[in-house]
């Protein structure tokens, strides 16, 4: 794997662990928070958007258009489901089985639908960490309602983001969407999309920035950041490589709810950890 894409790949991933673990601690989650950080972080691109748009070489086409209103409706999908999950569930049970659960499914679709061919390594490196995420993710006894439904949630929103990040490598590097007009002008249309929520709930939506507005503009910010490197890393590296090698943000997540958080199993997710950074070098080498 590109040194340079794996170097992106593994900032987005402090990123990313960085927002969900900002995420999780939102007491009012729901639409209505995801509304609100898609908003925020509209607001806060649209100057670089319009910049990228005026000095961009790209043709923009219609397919464009299409592109970015199909990764609109799948984010949209993914923030509320996991926003969902993460009201009924641990951070360390629907975090590394979501994160789990996407690049499982995209490296398959990515080899079946993209015909990709990452080699014996590099398939061995995702091997390892889905099996990491998975061993951090197990030892729980699945009787409980609220177990069951943060597996249920986890595995859903793992879907959507095989669904999504397959789109969004075909949209910028087969497609050649700029990334940063693909993400900034999805980030606006998924905010108007979810608008007549927030209007309908304008009281609910003032109580969750009154109590949670640092929680959000932490997300505004890293949520597009940890993105935007993934997309560039995707011009540079097949997707069913980037996709596994961003998976190294559950070890920090596992780690984060164990430290700060509180939650059991410390052992069993240190040495899943250990799994997922074998996996890292795994994809390095490939």
């Amino acid at each position: 794997m590109d040194v340079t894409a794996l170097s992106l790949v593994l900032v987005a991933a402090v990123l990313h662990a960085a927002w969900n673990f900002a995420a999780k601690r939102v007491r009012r989650g729901g639409p209505l928070f995801v509304w609100s950080y898609y908003t925020a972080a509209g607001v806060l691109m649209l100057p670089a958007l319009v910049v990228a748009v005026a000095t961009t070489n790209a043709r923009p086409q219609w397919s464009w258009l299409v592109a970015i209103c199909v990764t609109a409706v799948l984010h949209i999908g993914y923030g509320v489901v996991l926003q969902r999950g993460y009201d009924v569930g641990d951070l360390s049970l629907v975090y590394p089985l979501a994160r789990g659960t996407g690049p499982l499914l995209a490296v398959v679709l990515a080899v079946l639908l993209l015909d990709e061919r990452p080699g014996p390594i590099g398939l061995a490196g995702a091997g390892l960490i889905i099996i990491g995420v998975l061993t951090i993710s197990a030892g729980r006894a699945a009787t409980r309602r609220s177990v069951r439904a943060g597996i249920g949630y986890g595995v859903a929103t793992g879907a959507l983001i095989a669904a999504y990040t397959l789109g969004d490598a075909y949209s910028v590097a087969e497609i050649g969407i700029p990334p940063l007009i693909y993400f900034g002008a999805a980030s606006l249309l998924q905010s108007l999309l979810l608008t007549p929520h927030a209007l309908r709930h304008r009281e609910q939506v003032r109580l969750l920035w009154a109590e949670s507005r640092r929680e959000i503009w932490i997300v505004a910010l890293l949520s597009p950041a940890a993105y935007l490197l993934v997309l560039f890393a995707m011009r540079l590296a097949p997707v069913s490589l980037v996709a596994p090698a961003r998976e190294v943000s559950i070890v920090l997540s596992g780690l984060a709810a164990w430290l700060v958080l509180g939650e059991a199993g410390a052992p069993r997710r240190l040495v899943g950890s250990a799994i997922v950074l074998a996996g890292i070098v795994a994809i390095a080498l490939a």
